[in-house]
């Protein structure tokens, strides 16, 4: 097979260039060339003329769906519980798998650990360093307390000779750290640019699906937080996971984006510690203030992550804002809190025209289901009125333009939550009352309503 050479094509139309120009020969489009790999030999030529656009997993005979067996995937637990639930219960053999987090937010050491106690377990792992020298991964280990680890360590960025080791080695999980830092020679880029993120990843995605070797990519990520590199990197791999959290908190959040393997937006939900990462087992507990009396302008709610009923606390601050009121919302969409105030004013006579309004989730949680309307306006209402809700008062449900309240999905589930935390009083949507008693809701007393104003009504009468 001759040697591969350097070619640039259009990202918008695909046309190719021997060489690099400002304007595409094709569509006139300008700066869309980019530089990738063309095999000019036979065997690697297909139509689109590139031998990295064949498929990544061997070509097989046409077959009538109905004719094809499924069969279950065998998970490996990597001994981390929170990182196994987002992953939908383990690593999945030929399975690439992209995290992404700010710097510094724990990736290479939840990674350290998950690696350790697969290879502890007796599988065969490969932990490939590229920003950091093997000297310094063996610190973070003995810091780690993961003492006497035989965690096999290559410290390359080379793309030819991790995939060499990699086919000689052939273990079952194999961790790039990161993927930014990983070039090929057939390119003359700089590693961490587009063509070379995008190159590797695909040789690597390919290997892991040829191979049986589950891949861990690690990203970089970009100041506004998402992953850095070309969108077509979160196509290409199987599950994209992202770090969330705030640095200066012991707590991260890992969600799951994409999962073909199990349930996107599921959470995991981890404390840091002098030992590393330690999954948290009751993570309601973060997100809720420990008030030793009801305070104005708080409202919990049970919000859904994934499979996971967790509550959570809304605060609302209301006050004096003059001739451009604010409306600022933090964990909370901002759009819909605008939405909301025009709701609860046209339906249930709350005007907050001339009020700043502040919304904020605790614990630096983002909730992006509707779920949380319900909760938002009562806790604003508090805080206008200057009262607090009652101890023990949950509340969840969808406000429409019309003032109705909209069922949540998994109501049960929600209310079942909020019942084992000892929440005594919630206001539902009417949909997601139970159909029957259920001793698992005993001492909670539920309140279904259909519109806004007949929440503000019960609200009033709990005074």
């Amino acid at each position: 097979m001759a040697k591969d050479k350097t070619t640039y094509s259009c990202t918008e139309c695909g046309a190719s260039s021997p060489r690099w120009m400002g304007k595409c020969p094709g569509c006139g489009a300008w700066n869309t060339l980019i530089e990738s790999v063309a095999d000019t030999g036979a065997a690697g030529k297909n139509r689109f003329g590139s031998a990295l656009a064949q498929g990544l997993a061997p070509a097989s005979e046409v077959t009538p769906l109905s004719q094809i067996e499924a069969v279950d995937v065998q998970r490996h637990p990597t001994g981390q519980e929170e990182l196994d639930r987002v992953l939908g219960g383990g690593m999945v053999e030929g399975g690439v798998v992209l995290i992404g987090g700010d710097p510094g937010i724990g990736k290479s050491t939840l990674l350290l650990q998950a690696v350790d106690a697969l290879q502890r377990a007796g599988m065969d792992t490969l932990y490939v360093t590229g920003e950091e020298s093997g000297a310094q991964v063996a610190l973070r280990s003995h810091r780690l307390g993961l003492l006497d680890s035989q965690v096999p360590v290559l410290a390359e960025i080379q793309l030819e000779k991790i995939l060499g080791t990699l086919h000689a080695r052939q273990p079952k999980v194999a961790i790039i750290d990161s993927i930014q830092t990983v070039y090929s020679d057939q390119l003359t880029s700089a590693p961490g640019s587009v063509a070379q993120v995008r190159e590797c990843a695909a040789h690597l995605t390919r290997a892991a699906k040829a191979s049986g070797t589950a891949i861990v990519l690690v990203g970089h990520v970009t100041k506004e937080g998402a992953l850095a590199g070309p969108r077509v990197l979160e196509h290409m791999v199987d599950t994209v996971l992202y770090f969330e959290g705030d640095t200066h908190s012991s707590f991260r959040l890992i969600r799951a984006i994409k999962n073909r393997f199990g349930a996107v937006n599921e959470i995991g939900v981890f404390a840091m510690t002098e030992k590393g990462l330690k999954g948290v087992t009751n993570p309601s507990a973060i997100f809720l203030s420990q008030h030793s009396e009801p305070v104005p302008g708080s409202c919990v709610m049970v919000t859904l992550e994934g499979t996971r009923p967790m509550l959570v606390e809304i605060q609302a601050l209301v006050d004096n804002g003059g001739p451009s009121p604010r409306r600022l919302s933090v964990g909370l969409e901002r759009d819909r809190l605008a939405m909301l105030l025009a709701v609860l004013h046209r339906h249930a006579g709350v005007a907050c025209m001339d009020q700043d309004v502040f919304v904020n989730a605790v614990g630096g949680v983002r909730i992006s289901e509707p779920a949380a309307d319900l909760a938002v306006m009562l806790s604003i209402t508090s805080s206008l009125r200057g009262k607090a809700l009652p101890k023990g008062f949950i509340a969840f449900g969808e406000v429409g333009l019309a003032g109705e309240v909209r069922p949540a999905p998994r109501g049960q589930e929600r209310l079942k939550e909020a019942a084992k935390l000892g929440f005594s009083v919630a206001i539902v949507p009417k949909a997601n009352l139970p159909k029957k008693t259920d001793p698992a809701l005993k001492g909670l007393q539920v309140h279904g309503v259909e519109r806004i104003e007949e929440a503000m009504q019960i609200v009033r009468g709990l005074d």
